[in-house]
């Protein structure tokens, strides 16, 4: 028997929800915005105890980690095939992956994952080393640890590690 790919997985959910154009269930929020992202299909994945709705209403989650832009890069995402990320969403990454994480989007988490390792360089190594710790990933980990002792990176003048007495 086959195993299912998290590409699988992924194309056939939300990707098939919007290729059937099924009814509005959610609106979609972030923090930094009044307007809202109809969208269907999304109420089980982020419904929480704080967020129920009858079948009739269209609810609104507000999702505080993500800006506007990382928002719509991520509906973006959600209602593409997942083999490949957008420019758009490429320039997310970052805020994408958590959000992956968070909503166990193990395509997306994957997808961002690839694109954060192969962007890796002296200016974000060791933020891709610390976003790798929680929950600890070790493909990003090993990457960014090695990218800086490849690159026998010294770091004493950054903010990070004063030490405050």
């Amino acid at each position: 028997m086959a195993t299912q790919t998290n590409q699988d997985h992924f194309s056939g959910g939300l990707a098939k929800i919007l290729a059937e154009n099924w009814q509005v269930d959610v609106r979609l929020k972030a923090v930094d915005s009044d307007e809202g992202i109809k969208i269907g299909g999304l109420k089980k994945m982020l419904e929480s105890d704080e967020f129920k709705t009858s079948a009739k209403q269209v609810g609104t989650i507000t999702l505080l980690e993500m800006k506007q832009e990382e928002l719509e890069a991520f509906v973006e995402f959600l209602y593409s095939d997942g083999s490949m990320l957008s420019s758009k969403v490429k320039q997310h990454a970052r805020a994408l992956y958590r959000a992956a994480d968070k909503y166990e989007i193990l395509q997306l988490r994957e997808l961002c994952r690839s694109e954060l390792i192969s962007s890796l360089n002296s200016k974000n190594s060791l933020n891709l080393l610390e976003l790798a710790q929680i929950p600890f990933d070790k493909v990003l980990n090993d990457a960014a640890f090695s990218y800086i002792k490849t690159n026998e990176l010294m770091f004493p003048s950054f903010d990070e590690f004063k030490v405050v007495h």
